[in-house]
């Protein structure tokens, strides 16, 4: 009889490292306090985290976020027939302003799922690209979220 290796399985991920962000309380004024909560874990990472700065006018129905020196506008008023996309910006911009200081670390903050199930969770590339072979669904992998709509990233 011939004798196999046993093949490590790829690594699932571990869910109760992710951080439960929603889209939709990101981009309703949520993106200050959120960071917050990500804030213990950023800090393994990076010696001293940027802050936040959120601008609000409630008279325009403007909501803006200001972190080194950028400002990102979640949302302003949108013209007739133009499609709000505030949910995608805010999590585009959450995710940005926490990997744009990992760039010296060796991990990245990843994006699972997306809109009320959005999660965010610290994983090396290896670990995503892992987490990638272990889950068959492509919308369940870890991903990089970018400013292009629909999708912002998310794999479909």
């Amino acid at each position: 009889m011939g004798t196999f290796a046993a093949q490590s399985p790829a690594m699932a991920l571990d869910y109760d490292k992710a951080h439960h962000l929603d889209a939709e309380n990101l981009a309703e004024q949520g993106i200050a306090k959120t960071y917050q909560e990500v804030l213990p874990e950023l800090r393994q990472y990076v010696k001293d985290p940027i802050a936040i700065e959120e601008s609000v006018d409630m008279y325009a129905s403007r909501y803006a976020v200001r972190s080194a020196g950028q400002e990102f506008v979640i949302y302003a008023p949108v013209s007739v027939g133009s499609e709000d996309k505030s949910w995608g910006t805010a999590t585009y911009v959450f995710f940005k302003i926490i990997n744009d200081q990992l760039t010296h670390s060796g991990v990245r903050y990843y994006a699972l799922n997306g809109g009320n199930d959005l999660f965010g969770i610290f994983l090396t590339p290896s670990q995503a690209e892992d987490a990638k072979r272990s889950l068959p669904t492509r919308t369940d992998w870890p991903y990089l979220p970018d400013p292009k709509s629909p999708w912002y990233g998310q794999y479909h």
